[in-house]
């Protein structure tokens, strides 16, 4: 943060000392101490504020993305939409699954039955 090394400390100590005086300096010291305390909260504070905003525009960003997939539109189009209306698709989409169905369950080398087989 700041390149201040042991010297100027000992420097800028001295001179509080001479200018404050020894029986006022627990006090500037106390006082700086609270400063400086109350600096690094509004430090963090604001840091962890901008860590929000990035989180969230983050997820806006993704649930975006995964809107624009059509697969989960249709989900969600089900989900928020008219119930009746998706039971009335699936009813209507049934009997050909039952159909398609029974087609692929017939064995292979299955005889015909049929009388005007034989």
């Amino acid at each position: 943060m700041f390149d201040i090394g042991f010297w100027e400390i000992i420097f800028i100590l001295v001179i509080t000392l001479l200018v404050v005086g020894p029986e006022n300096l627990p006090k500037v010291a106390r006082t700086a101490g609270l400063w400086v305390g109350k600096m690094r909260s509004f430090v963090a504070s604001v840091k962890a504020d901008i860590d929000q905003e990035l989180a969230a525009e983050e997820l806006k960003k993704t649930l975006a993305r995964q809107a624009s997939v059509p697969e989960l539109e249709e989900l969600i189009d089900e989900v928020t939409g008219d119930p009746l209306a998706s039971m009335e698709s699936q009813t209507q989409d049934a009997p050909e699954n039952k159909r398609s169905m029974d087609n692929n369950d017939k064995p292979a080398d299955a005889t015909v039955t049929d009388d005007t087989a034989k």
